[in-house]
């Protein structure tokens, strides 16, 4: 009897240190400007001195787990422009929305204490790219985040794939096209309402994979082309255009691969762009410069292989530390001027704004780390038709304003950073698959103390809508 008592005790006392493992700690709330109270978009919710953190979304709310044994740890909410709250985890109260103050430096005064420093929004970018190599990691590290990649027209959502994604990179002076590689862990959800009717990408698919193919659009009827090869074609397309290795291998990527050819953000940075300083702001108890971007004297392109992605002009913002000249947040567009890309852009996509990033980073161990990406660019489903060429009633349909205009938006949220080399080893020596569109098991335990981006109150009802009607690739 004795005997069975403590077997049952140690049976509670390990579901008990079990619990206490996992046992986690729901911060959620509201984030609000005290003088306007209007909600603050993509402030800053995070543990001080760990990487658990989230950020807010359009209506200014959060949602962040935290494990119970940081409860005594400081959390800091925080917004470029504004002063921060701080309260204890364990304290933090659910019911009461956060308002936050602003909070703006005089840039006369610091201008005054150390006249040596640049002055220029240029000469100030300048400096920020010298110091990358201090700035950024110098040696391999992983992240693990949360990826959403939503598809819409003007009417609804078309696609919605949410996923757990873990991203290992080597750190700043190796490519990253050889040294930094992307593997989606899990699946959350994966909704698809697409027509399965781009006569485009399945030509361009043709032209690019099958040799002497040099087929048009106005020459292909959907009636020749079977459903699976039109799936094919689809799936081809949304890894070239929508793929991470865009996001993470590519020049939007500005920073991380400042020292590819060809760079953004490269050596002849000036050519394609000019910064202007507008203010100095403060973040987190920290002076900030607001710098402006603006066009150059050279066009920017991207060279993305099988598209025409040139002829661009950039826009933005830069945010960059006053003490060591370490970039915060990047917010950059790029927009239709070249004369060839204004044409191509509103004809194909309704719009002259290509290219939409936004980039913040946070600082963990005095290195900046990613933390949060959104990317958003215009997607061609169908090239639509000229004045006077004759079609039918139901094709012209098909190339209805409304329905034909797509646009692709991806979110990355990063909550977690790895930099034990044995750890890195381990997940280094795993299979790794970047592919985002290949669906996986659903894992509720995984799912629910994972950190994930809250959806906006109007995305939250068109998601609803798309996944009581979704289907994927149904003929």
């Amino acid at each position: 009897m004795v005997k069975s008592h403590i077997q049952n005790y140690v049976v509670l006392l390990m579901l008990l240190i079990s619990f206490m493992g996992y046992s986690q700690i729901e911060v959620k709330n509201k984030i609000v400007d005290f003088s306007t109270l209007a909600p603050i978009e993509s402030a800053s919710i995070y543990v001080k001195n760990t990487t658990i953190g989230t950020v807010s979304n359009s209506d200014g709310k959060f949602a962040l787990q935290v494990p119970a044994e940081f409860s005594k740890d400081t959390l800091i909410i925080s917004s470029i422009g504004y002063k921060s709250f701080k309260v204890p985890v364990g304290e933090f109260d659910n019911s009461e929305e956060i308002y936050l103050d602003e909070d703006v430096a005089s840039l006369d005064e610091v201008v005054l204490v150390a006249e040596t420093r640049p002055k220029t929004g240029n000469d100030i970018v300048l400096k920020a790219m010298e110091k990358l190599a201090n700035n950024l990691p110098d040696s391999a590290y992983i992240q693990k985040g949360f990826l959403r990649h939503k598809e819409r027209n003007k009417v609804e959502f078309k696609w919605l794939i949410e996923s757990a994604i873990t991203v290992y990179d080597s750190g700043f002076a190796a490519p990253s096209d050889d040294f930094l590689k992307i593997n989606v862990d899990q699946m959350r959800k994966s909704y698809d309402l697409r027509d399965v009717d781009s006569i485009f990408s399945y030509v361009s698919y043709k032209n690019q994979n099958t040799k002497y193919s040099r087929i048009k659009p106005k020459d292909v009827k959907r009636s020749q082309i079977r459903t699976s090869q039109l799936v094919d074609a689809i799936k081809w397309n949304d890894n070239r255009i929508n793929g991470l290795q865009n996001i993470f291998q590519g020049k939007l990527n500005l920073l991380r691969n400042s020292n590819d050819s060809k760079a953004l953000f490269g050596d002849d940075i000036l050519e394609k762009h000019q910064f202007t300083l507008d203010t100095i702001l403060v973040d987190n108890d920290r002076k900030i410069y607001k710098i402006k971007i603006s066009e150059g004297k050279n066009f920017v392109g991207l060279g993305t292989k099988g598209v025409f992605n040139e002829g661009y002009t950039a826009s933005g913002w830069l945010y960059i530390y006053y003490d060591n000249y370490a970039i915060k947040k990047v917010e950059y567009e790029l927009k239709a001027a070249s004369d060839a890309q204004k044409v191509r852009s509103k004809r194909l996509f309704d719009t002259q704004v290509n290219h939409k990033l936004i980039m913040t980073y946070i600082e963990y161990d005095d290195k900046m780390y990613p933390n949060y990406v959104y990317y958003e660019t215009p997607k061609l489903v169908n090239v639509g038709f000229k004045a006077g060429e004759k079609i039918s009633d139901a094709e012209k349909e098909r190339y209805n304003k409304e329905e034909r205009y797509y646009s692709s938006v991806q979110e990355i949220l990063f909550s977690e950073i790895i930099l034990d080399k044995e750890v890195i080893k381990t997940q280094l020596a795993k299979e790794w698959d970047m592919d985002i569109f290949s669906p996986k098991p659903y894992d509720k335990a995984f799912w629910k103390t994972y950190n994930v981006l809250l959806e906006s109150e109007e995305d939250e009802k068109l998601i609803e809508d798309l996944s009581q009607r979704a289907s994927l690739f149904k003929d």
